[in-house]
Formats: C-alpha cells, sequence, structure tokens
C-alpha cells in the first residue's frame, strides 16, 4: 500500500513527481486552496488564471496537470477540484477533502512519489487525506499478468503510487500522527475487504474465507472460533445449512472477538457472507450473475472493522460474526417450499432460495444474541429492493430503535458514507404469514428491502439494540472509479462500523 508521510518541506524544493493542489469553485471561476500558496507564488499569483485557461473549473473530482514552475524539484503540478468554496472562516468538507485526495491518488498511478498540499487546517484534515490518499490508490491486480517488470515493458498497467507526502503535516504532533495512524489502519482493512470482495469465487469459498479471518485473527490477538458442517449441524444453525445444502462447498459461521481490558460496553457485528449467490434453485436468470461474487461484502466489512478496532486498540469489546455459505443449485439444494428449522428454533418456510442472506444472518443474529452485546449491527448485500429505493452509491439503515438508526446514520455521515434512515412498518410482517412454518422468508413485493429488515428482526434476541445495513447498492462499483471509490468491491461500511465503535468506546453512544 501507499507509504503516507508528514511533510513539513516547502513545496518547490521537494523532490516528488508530482505536487498535488486543491482548487475549489468559486462565484467567479476557480480559486486556489489553503496549502498550495506557495506554488500559487511561484505562478506569480496567477495560477487560478492559468487552471481556468485549461479548463479547470474546481468542480468535485475535476484534475487538472500543468508543468511545474521553474525551480521546482517535482516536473508537474495535479491540481484536483474540491467542490464548491467554503464561506468565509469555514473550512472545506472531509469528504471533498477524501475524494480529492483519493482523485489525486488514482490519477498519480504509476508515480513513485507525490506531494500532496491540500488544505490542513487541523489534525483530522491529515487524516481524512491520508484516508482518501490510501483509498483511492488501491488496484487490484492479483489475478493479472501484470508484474512490475510487465507493465514497464508492455505498458498494459500501472502500480499504485508508492508514497505520498502530506505537507503542512506536522510529524512530531501527537495527534497528527495519531490521525495518520488511523487512517493506515482503517484503509489498509478496508482495502483487505475490497481484496475479499473482488476475489473469484472459485478461491474464496467459504472454507478459504474462514482461513483468511483466523489468519488475521491470529496475527492481531483476536480469538477466532470456526463452525463447519459438523458443528453446525449439530448446533441446529439450520438457515447456513439449508443455503448452503446445494454447494461442494461447504458452510461456516466464523466467530472474531475482540476484547479490551477496560471495555465498559460490547458490540456484536453480523456479516452476510455468501461468497457467490446463484439463487439456488430460484436461479437468477442471465445477466444478474456476474458480480454475485460481492455478496460475501457485508461479511468482509465486518471482518475489517473487527480487525480495525483491534489495531486501534479501541476501548469497546467488539464480536464479529461472518455468516458463510455458497448458495448453488443440486440435488442436494434447499427447495422452495422446504422448512428449515432455524438455530433459534423457530421454522422458516423457504419461498424463494434466492432469498437466502435473510436466512444465514437469521442463524447469525440468534448466535450474536446469546452473547447479550449492548448492539448488534448486521451489514448485507440483502435486497435488490434498496438499490431501486437508494440507488448504486447510498445504502439503507433499518433498526429496532429510532435513537440507535439516528446514531448509526450519523456515524455513516461522519465517515463520509451515504446512508440513509428507513423505515420498518408494521403492516408488512403480515405478508410473511405461513400457513406451514413461523414465518416465510418472503412477504410483499412492494418494501421488499423493509420486509427483509421485518424478517430479520424477528431473530434478535428480545431487550437488545440491533441496526440493519442493507449494502445492495454501494457494495460493488459496476461504473467507473470515482473519488477513492474504485470499480468492483468498494469496503462499504467499513468506516461506518469502525466510527460507531469509536463512539461507543468514548462513550458517545449508548
Amino acid at each position: 500500500m501507499t507509504a503516507l508521510t508528514l511533510s513539513t518541506a516547502a513545496a518547490p524544493g521537494l523532490r516528488a513527481d508530482a505536487i498535488v493542489i486543491g482548487v475549489a469553485k468559486g462565484a467567479g471561476g476557480p480559486s486556489v486552496a489553503p496549502g498550495a500558496e506557495a506554488v500559487d507564488k511561484a505562478y506569480d499569483g496567477r495560477l487560478a488564471g492559468v487552471l481556468e485557461t485549461l479548463g479547470a473549473s474546481g468542480a468535485e473530482g475535476e484534475v487538472t496537470k500543468l508543468p511545474a514552475p521553474a525551480g521546482f524539484k517535482a516536473p508537474v503540478v495535479v491540481a484536483v477540484g474540491l467542490g464548491a468554496e467554503p464561506e468565509k472562516d469555514a473550512g472545506f468538507d472531509a469528504e471533498a477533502l477524501r475524494r480529492a485526495a483519493g482523485a489525486a491518488a488514482r490519477a498519480l498511478a504509476g508515480a513513485k512519489k507525490a506531494a500532496f498540499a491540500l488544505p490542513l487546517a487541523e489534525a483530522a484534515d491529515a487524516g481524512v487525506v491520508a484516508e482518501g490518499v490510501l483509498l483511492g490508490a488501491y488496484s487490484f491486480d492479483a489475478y493479472k499478468e501484470s508484474a512490475k517488470e510487465t507493465k514497464a515493458a508492455k505498458g498494459n498497467g500501472k502500480a499504485p503510487l508508492a508514497e505520498a507526502a502530506l505537507l503542512g503535516g506536522k510529524p512530531r504532533d501527537k495527534a497528527y500522527k495519531a490521525a495518520i495512524e488511523r487512517a493506515t489502519a482503517v484503509a489498509e482493512e478496508l482495502n483487505r475487504a475490497r481484496d475479499l470482495v473482488n476475489t473469484p469465487p472459485n478461491d474464496l469459498n467459504p472454507e478459504a474465507f474462514a482461513a483468511v479471518a483466523q489468519a488475521a485473527a491470529k496475527e492481531h490477538g483476536i480469538k477466532v472460533q470456526v463452525l463447519d458442517e459438523k458443528a453446525l449441524t449439530k448446533g441446529g444453525y439450520g438457515g447456513i445449512l439449508g443455503v448452503g445444502a446445494g454447494s461442494a462447498s461447504g458452510p461456516r459461521l466464523v466467530k472474531l472477538s475482540y476484547t479490551s481490558p477496560k471495555a465498559k460496553k460490547s458490540l456484536a457485528f453480523v456479516g452476510k457472507g455468501i461468497t457467490y449467490d446463484s439463487g439456488g434453485i430460484s436461479l437468477k436468470p442471465a445477466g444478474h450473475n456476474e458480480t454475485m461474487k460481492c455478496d460475501m461484502a457485508g461479511a468482509a466489512a465486518v471482518f475489517a472493522a473487527v480487525v480495525s478496532a483491534a489495531r486501534l486498540g479501541l476501548e469497546v469489546n467488539v464480536t464479529g460474526w461472518l455468516a458463510l455459505a455458497e448458495n448453488m443449485p443440486s440435488g442436494s439444494a434447499t427447495r422452495p417450499g422446504d422448512v428449515l428449522r432455524m438455530y433459534s428454533g423457530k421454522t422458516v418456510e423457504v419461498l424463494n432460495t434466492d432469498a437466502e442472506g435473510r436466512l444465514v444472518l437469521a442463524d447469525a443474529l440468534w448466535a450474536a444474541s446469546q452473547d447479550k452485546p449492548d448492539a448488534i449491527i448486521d451489514v448485507a448485500t440483502l435486497t435488490g429492493a434498496m438499490m431501486l429505493a437508494l440507488g448504486s452509491r447510498t445504502y439503507g439503515i433499518m433498526a429496532n430503535d429510532d435513537a440507535f438508526r439516528s446514531a448509526v446514520h450519523e456515524a455513516a455521515e461522519e465517515s463520509g458514507e451515504p446512508a440513509w434512515p428507513m423505515p420498518l412498518p408494521e403492516h408488512l410482517r403480515k405478508g410473511m404469514d405461513s400457513p406451514t412454518a413461523d414465518i416465510a422468508n418472503m412477504g410483499e413485493r412492494m418494501g421488499g428491502g423493509l420486509v427483509a429488515g421485518l424478517f430479520l428482526r424477528e431473530f434478535v434476541g428480545e431487550g437488545i439494540t440491533w441496526a440493519h445495513l442493507d449494502i445492495a447498492g454501494p457494495a460493488f462499483n459496476e461504473g467507473g472509479p470515482f473519488g477513492y471509490t474504485p470499480k468492483g468491491g468498494t469496503g462499504t461500511a467499513v468506516r461506518t462500523l469502525v466510527r460507531v465503535a469509536e463512539r461507543v468506546a468514548l462513550g458517545e453512544l449508548g
């Protein structure tokens, strides 16, 4: 991953491949953002005019390259748009800085070193810019014949930006150092979640995912427990077993436990981990299968969040539950009309085997409830209905407690992850009544994302605060990259979960 340093050096004398500056969109045209004063001075104060001549407006994510002025040791200046110019005495929005840093890092793929002269008014800004750089420079090349020597010889790709120096940072300041350390830990784990989502399903089945979790747990002092088919059968985990019944790759339930000796609160994160979703007997139509390796993005987010909490030493106990299965059609697969007895003892009539995520989550939610945590948050690429409601960049938040739902939404906003609170209308519960079982896994078609939330609520222990994040839209980016978001796996919800854990540890939540 890109190496980060804080630097007090002046931009003109710094040896680098490029100097990155910020440009805001002002009423009268582009304006040079704070942090780039030395660069602007080298252009005789006319940098904004030069950029406007080149077509730059300061719009968010816009990248403009121009030759560096005489006397600079870096040959190129990269101007990146920050969006609207803030009001007087107000700083730039954190997410604008994060996205700008990410866009610049992407544009500098192949460079060995870049100096970022973006606005750093305080330590938090340094953390935000660092996060943007590390997330924006992400690249998934594991399956490409494009090692560094191949890239150089054939020109068929560029390595990520190797090093980024944050100008205006304070290397000896504890707050600045802490901000960089936090950004590094979270970004590294978020990028690991992206790697997992991007890994082809022939290499990432439930057993392989569990092995990755075991290795990380050992590295970071996290207790891990893996339930295989035999243990799941003995324990009565009918939901996970039912979903995984059609696959040659057996299901797993992984429990990751990070404990702090100073913790006063406990959190449980539960992740949907369908390593490939064919739909099962209710087979998905052609055109809907190709990206279904991403159906374990919720489990990847939970895994990354627990490891991040451990690396940051947060004073809160965090347990992650990864409900892992592969949903395939075969002679042994669960059929529409089958009834599964869940870990909670409830029976579920399976009306659609492509509504499988809620089945594995139901078992994991009940298992998490037995530890009686102060709160549970589940994360899942659960419904196409949520994508229809909120689009491809925003996830939905449902909860059994309005205040907790609002707190999770605030954490998402603080983290730069677009999310929106959604209701759980009681009248939709009746649609899941079954003449055969306690509940069916399908209800009314309209409001399907909310129906799924109501189903999950049935498997949360009594008196436990719970929230459900449906990340079906933003978990996998099928379009072009933007800001710090790459094409493919995005790592959505990792930062929200970490922020919730931080707030609980600080006594600001719960």
